[in-house]
């Protein structure tokens, strides 16, 4: 989906709309406050969840992916827990990215497989199990804050500086899934990723510790862009890769947003190239897009691979120290 201007920070919805959007919220919460509230199974390993009181992208993967990381460099054995957008309702299972594509088990899930054993489904305990019959020893969980099913160790929330939590209204009203001070309760940190042009840290419990990092571009996939691109995006917010081309020299001739997790048809590849070739451009889009087109279609596209830079990386190996040592 494409969310409502609105949504946005500072903006509120249309006074029209504000009595039927209210109660909607109210309810919306209501439900969410239920739900987390059911208790979840209780894994024998540490659960590192990477999650955000909002819908949308935020950060979440490249925070799961440095985590994972950061836990292979101390000889553990993680495992990704997903969702699996686009492949809900098949249950719990491996992602093997020989056989699933984005359509199976989502974009996510293919970026994290190419780390570390992921697994897919509604149910985090249904995959937890699995994960650790396969002999994870750490699990991180790519989103589900508001999943209650799998209880968690520790908890991160995630802010894109430059989004913040939105308008701060909960669905429909705004983008968060519940109010931003209910689910700090059960956040042991906040991650904040790039500067927080919304104030967003202001809003969070002043005991709430926060960790800055930053999105960074992979160095050789910058040398690699040509002088002229043509930049194409469906993620969360498209803008924030725009933006990164623009700061890093790469300004595109032309940009095309797409809703998040988009499928992309034969259609709107037909469209990109058409509009490179006018323009003489080289279609670039995000890693996280680019698994998402057919594999076939991939060729004369390049992709931008991110990863997050931490401000104080002594911070959150502490974090995951700790973290290890509570389970």
């Amino acid at each position: 989906m494409i969310a409502p201007a609105f949504w946005q920070h500072g903006h509120r919805p249309p006074w029209l709309l504000r009595p039927l959007l209210w109660p909607l919220s109210r309810a919306y919460a209501a439900a969410t406050a239920h739900r987390v509230a059911q208790p979840g199974w209780t894994a024998p390993v540490p659960v590192l969840c990477c999650g955000n009181p909002g819908a949308g992208g935020a950060g979440k993967t490249p925070l799961a992916l440095d985590l994972a990381a950061r836990l292979l460099a101390r000889g553990r054995r993680p495992a990704f827990l997903t969702r699996g957008h686009g492949g809900a309702g098949q249950g719990a299972r491996r992602v093997d990215p020989t056989r699933h594509s984005a359509r199976d088990v989502g974009d996510e899930a293919l970026l994290l497989a190419a780390q570390a054993p992921t697994y897919a489904g509604p149910d985090r305990a249904a995959t937890a199990r699995l994960a650790i019959a396969d002999g994870a020893d750490v699990l991180v969980m790519d989103d589900g804050l508001q999943n209650p099913t799998l209880a968690k160790t520790r908890t991160l929330m995630v802010i894109d500086g430059g989004a913040g939590f939105g308008n701060g209204r909960v669905i429909p009203e705004g983008p968060l899934r519940e109010p931003i001070a209910a689910a700090a309760a059960r956040c042991a940190a906040a991650v904040l990723i790039g500067p927080d042009t919304t104030a967003a840290g202001a809003l969070l419990p002043p005991a709430t510790p926060i960790l800055a990092a930053r999105i960074a571009p992979n160095p050789s996939d910058l040398a690699a862009l040509p002088q002229h691109i043509l930049a194409f995006a469906g993620i969360g917010r498209p803008e924030k890769f725009f933006a990164t081309l623009r700061q890093h020299g790469h300004p595109p001739r032309h940009s095309l947003a797409f809703p998040d997790h988009h499928p992309y048809t034969e259609a709107d590849l037909a469209r990109i190239r058409a509009a490179a070739a006018r323009l003489d451009a080289v279609p670039v889009t995000t890693e996280k897009d680019f698994v998402r087109l057919p594999e076939a279609a991939r060729a004369g596209i390049l992709q931008l691979r991110i990863a997050l830079v931490w401000e104080d990386a002594t911070r959150i190996d502490a974090f995951l120290t700790e973290a290890l040592a509570q389970a």
